[in-house]
């Protein structure tokens, strides 16, 4: 009967009733309960917190944000309060703003997927591995589900497929075993600081990898240290964009890299004989892509 008392006295302001109906429907964050129910996040967080402590809610982490949602079972005594918050009359247009928000996040989701996958990127890759065709070991940085890791065990000698994501790397040695490509090594490190031997492989690729790490240039200096001499490097990234949402969403660290600037970075870290692709926009994307080469002296 306390914790009911409690719940009533809670559910008596209106922001909390809003947010508890919104996070009822589906998971939500604190940046997007924000937009919802335009109050400060302060007071958002506020409201939040009391919803928890009583068990109305729970949080739950996913791609480094906090979600949301409904913790009551349909037979807990408070289950009454919820309905009624449900089928209130929804003058705020709270409902209406909820359904734009999830298609905008399944839009983002697919064009998240637009850029994890090969799409535009296959051309550019098809033409830096036909050059590449005896056999070699390869270790390819920020592999996430395996797609190039994969493709590249089909001619490599051996493949180090490395990501710290342990969702992406089981993703990909399922897709691996499927495939029975046995020439691959899956490893969850830091790719600023990574425990192979250094002057061991021919082929560092490092595929839109770099605006997730916080130093680009120390991981371009780790692929120097793994390389053999007269190994290259292969970085395939985006181009500067304006794209903002990328940083909180999918956790980008950068909003892409101007070609020069990664290519002063592969100078630094000891890399010569410098070749440079840009890919022309994709009319359905707000990205583009670049390819630059390198090679380790001799």
């Amino acid at each position: 009967m306390d914790v009911l008392s409690q719940s009533f006295r809670v559910l008596g302001d209106t922001t909390r009733l809003r947010i508890l109906r919104l996070v009822a429907q589906a998971p939500l964050n604190v940046t997007e309960l924000v937009s919802l129910v335009g109050v400060a996040q302060s007071s958002v967080s506020h409201h939040l917190s009391k919803l928890k402590g009583l068990g109305l809610i729970r949080e739950e982490r996913q791609a480094g944000f906090t979600y949301y949602s409904l913790a009551l079972e349909s037979d807990d005594t408070r289950w009454p309060l919820v309905r009624l918050a449900r089928e209130a009359e929804d003058a705020a247009g709270d409902s209406a703003r909820l359904n734009d928000l999830l298609r905008a996040r399944e839009d983002r989701q697919a064009l998240n997927e637009r850029l994890l996958e090969p799409g535009q990127s296959w051309f550019l890759w098809a033409g830096a591995l036909a050059s590449l065709l005896p056999p070699l070991d390869v270790a390819d940085f920020g592999c996430g589900t395996g797609v190039f890791s994969r493709a590249l065990a089909r001619w490599a000698k051996h493949v180090w497929a490395i990501d710290q994501s342990e969702d992406a790397l089981a993703q990909a040695k399922a897709h691996a075993q499927r495939e029975s490509l046995s020439n691959i090594t899956f490893l969850r490190e830091d790719l600023h600081r990574l425990s192979l031997e250094g002057g061991r492989m021919d082929l560092v690729v490092i595929s839109q990898s770099l605006h997730h790490v916080e130093s680009p240039a120390a991981v371009v200096s780790e692929a120097a240290r793994l390389l053999k001499p007269g190994g290259r490097l292969v970085v395939l990234e985006l181009l500067p964009h304006e794209e903002k949402w990328v940083l909180e969403r999918l956790g980008h660290r950068h909003l892409g890299f101007a070609p020069e600037t990664l290519e002063a970075a592969l100078r630094e870290a000891g890399f010569t004989s410098f070749t440079r692709e840009t890919h022309a926009r994709d009319g359905a994307s707000p990205f583009r892509v670049f390819l630059l080469t390198g090679v380790k002296p001799s």
